[in-house]
């Protein structure tokens, strides 16, 4: 059964992302990861099972989400993985306060298009502190007429595609859903754009 949140449903975008850290996992030991959105967590899941350094956030708001990704860590054995209450958005103390990340990471984040501006906010903020950071995201096209390509322009932010087939995540039994409709899943990473003479 599906939560009204969708929060403790492992959808098929998180499995595409699990599958670009597993394809990468020699180059995680030691990064310094958080995953926004988390849910069950399973990209930040794997990423702690290859070395990195793992913080799972979802919003504030939602307490069943923020469970579901410490219920996730018990039952991988990552019971030190630390669990934050992040709303995109919003800036809150424990954003302010977040240690120096390398990866950030986003399954299916770009859902709902009043969420898109708040997420792309928490991420140029993020990236700001962390100019060499990285947002790894996995999203399902749902419709042709949602793009954030406008918004990473305002917020001086670029993003790169990554081809499924270049890890592996191609096929079928990863990319699908049991859910009904087309599951067409893409994968981006999101940097902050160069300024001008840099």
């Amino acid at each position: 059964v599906l939560d009204s949140q969708y929060g403790t449903y492992v959808w098929p975008c998180a499995v595409v992302l699990a599958q670009y850290l597993w394809a990468h996992r020699r180059s995680l030991p030691g990064k310094r990861v958080l995953e926004i959105g988390a849910g069950v967590s399973l990209p930040g899941v794997v990423a702690a099972r290859c070395g990195a350094q793992v913080i799972l956030s979802d919003s504030e708001e939602l307490p069943q989400c923020l469970q579901s990704c410490r219920s996730s860590c018990l039952v991988n054995r990552l019971p030190h993985v630390p669990v934050l209450g992040l709303t995109w958005g919003r800036v809150s103390p424990e954003l302010l306060s977040l240690a120096p990340i390398d990866v950030i990471l986003g399954s299916d984040v770009f859902f709902d298009p009043k969420d898109f501006e708040d997420i792309l906010t928490t991420i140029y903020f993020l990236l700001e502190k962390n100019p060499h950071a990285q947002f790894w995201t996995t999203y399902q096209v749902r419709s042709a007429d949602w793009s954030i390509e406008a918004l990473l322009h305002k917020w001086n932010l670029k993003s790169t595609h990554v081809p499924l087939h270049s890890f592996g995540a191609d096929k079928e039994h990863l990319a699908s859903s049991s859910m009904p409709g087309r599951h067409t899943i893409e994968m981006m990473i999101i940097s902050l754009a160069q300024s001008e003479g840099t």
